[in-house]
């Protein structure tokens, strides 16, 4: 007799992406202050809102490559050129949602 397939629980499926996003936010967070030298207070009090390209002097275009390569690598993603527009680094909160699109496509 074959046996069943396993069922999804959402519920526990729910607690695992609330569990991963809460750890890309952290990690996402301790990145940009590795990588522009935020310091850790100016990381923690980013918002979803809070202005990031354009908005904070360290993120400028000779700093955007670095940031994309090191989430790159941070995160296990590839990201394309045709990935990257000026709504992905606008905000924290855009890049964020970024970020856990991608690791949902890996």
């Amino acid at each position: 007799m074959p046996l069943a397939k396993p069922r999804a629980i959402p519920f526990f499926r729910k607690i695992l992406t609330v569990t991963s996003t809460a750890q890309t936010d952290t990690d996402l967070r301790s990145l940009l202050n590795d990588v522009l030298g935020l310091g850790p207070a100016r990381a923690e009090a980013l918002t979803a809102d809070s202005g990031l390209f354009g908005a904070l002097p360290e993120l400028d275009s000779m700093a955007v490559a670095g940031l994309l390569t090191e989430i790159e690598d941070r995160f296990d993603v590839v990201i394309d050129d045709d990935d990257v527009d000026g709504e992905t680094l606008a905000t924290y909160g855009a890049l964020l949602a970024f970020i856990a699109r991608k690791r949902e496509e890996a």
